[in-house]
């Protein structure tokens, strides 16, 4: 927690535009990504968890899903077991590393292609660990128009 507050502390003094990252530093990147997203369309638990940090959190769709990596782990990995996994297929995606001295954190949005949810939206930070990229911290939210907010706000709240 103290190497991610004294980070924090480093981004908030840096410039508030940075160049972008030249495509061969940022490729990593997209590789530990597109991993994540392959091992979960495979249900490939193993795969899918060694993209993360031990230390690695989950915030999915619903307010109440904030997961540590344990906990998370214990609620996929049993539809993994079953060869259930999710695919989530990446159609843009946007990573920017973080412009302290380490290059060792980056952060990133995507938008997603699903299935069933349609057009989806991944954001979050990855670290650069002694074992490569891996993802601290991985957002998956609903993309909902603008024009349409209010009808899905109210759906929600009629619950």
């Amino acid at each position: 927690m103290i190497t991610v507050a004294l980070m924090m502390l480093q981004l908030s003094a840096a410039p508030a535009q940075a160049a972008p990252a030249p495509e061969a530093e940022i490729a990593p990147v997209n590789r530990v990504l597109d991993a994540m997203h392959a091992a979960a369309s495979r249900a490939d638990g193993d795969a899918y968890f060694a993209t993360f940090t031990a230390d690695g959190r989950f915030i999915g769709t619903d307010a109440t899903e904030r997961w540590t990596l344990p906990e998370f782990r214990a609620y996929a990995m049993p539809y993994f077991s079953q060869g259930k996994g999710w695919t989530y297929r990446p159609v843009t995606r946007v990573v920017t590393i973080a412009p302290i001295d380490c290059r060792c954190v980056a952060w990133f949005d995507e938008v997603l292609d699903n299935d069933a949810y349609g057009t989806t939206r991944g954001s979050g930070v990855l670290r650069l660990t002694e074992d490569g990229w891996k993802i601290e911290q991985y957002v998956l939210s609903f993309a909902v128009p603008n024009d349409k907010a209010r009808a899905v706000v109210g759906v929600i709240k009629a619950d």
